[in-house]
């Protein structure tokens, strides 16, 4: 039993240390108080194997699922932000993001329909990994402390040359996608 307690205690800190070491690659804005990171290769492989055990959450908006996809492992679509259709953006020349108010609230719902609580695995990928951190912060302080996020997002980095999306990322990694999203999944669909 000391001898199996041992292996997994070595086994942690190889865990903990080679997380610590993606970790340092990141960017600040992609850094989370949790400190947990998931690339999208990784996430595929946890969630599959956890299905039952973790709360797979896209937190892109609703636009970004229908017209760019999603995958059908994920449990819900629950929007960090969302369009306001009525205000215009005008730096970024589209509509304007605001912060979706019940967003904790919607991730606490999720949690109960699955069986699961606070003190779940929870794991959130946006479009290249920036919101995902942002929700996985907001969260924090909300007493979630296993939230993971994805780094790559879902749609991953811009290539220097076409300046397109097609470097990593949940699509890019050949992980299960597509373009139907299963009605109970959506955000708000009745």
């Amino acid at each position: 039993m000391k001898l199996l307690s041992r292996i997994f205690a070595v086994a942690m800190v190889v865990l903990l240390s080679m997380n610590m070491a993606s970790a340092k690659k990141l960017s600040k804005k992609k850094m989370t108080p949790q400190g947990l990171y998931l690339t999208a290769k990784e996430a595929y492989k946890f969630v599959n194997k956890n299905q039952s055990k973790v709360l797979f959450v896209d937190v892109r908006t609703q636009e970004e699922i229908e017209f760019v996809g999603s995958t059908p492992l994920m449990d819900k679509n629950i929007p960090f932000a969302v369009k306001n259709l009525k205000k215009w953006n005008a730096k970024k020349k589209r509509f304007l993001d605001v912060k979706n108010k019940n967003f904790a609230k919607d991730i606490g719902k999720a949690l109960k329909v699955k069986g699961l609580n606070k003190n779940s695995d929870i794991v959130l990928m946006c479009r290249s990994g920036s919101r995902s951190a942002k929700a996985a912060k907001v969260l924090f302080k909300q007493g979630y402390k296993k939230v993971y996020t994805v780094t790559d997002g879902f749609e991953g980095g811009k290539s220097k040359k076409t300046k397109h999306r097609t470097i990593n990322g949940w699509k890019n990694a050949g992980n299960p996608w597509g373009y139907h999203l299963d009605k109970s999944k959506a955000y708000n669909a009745k």
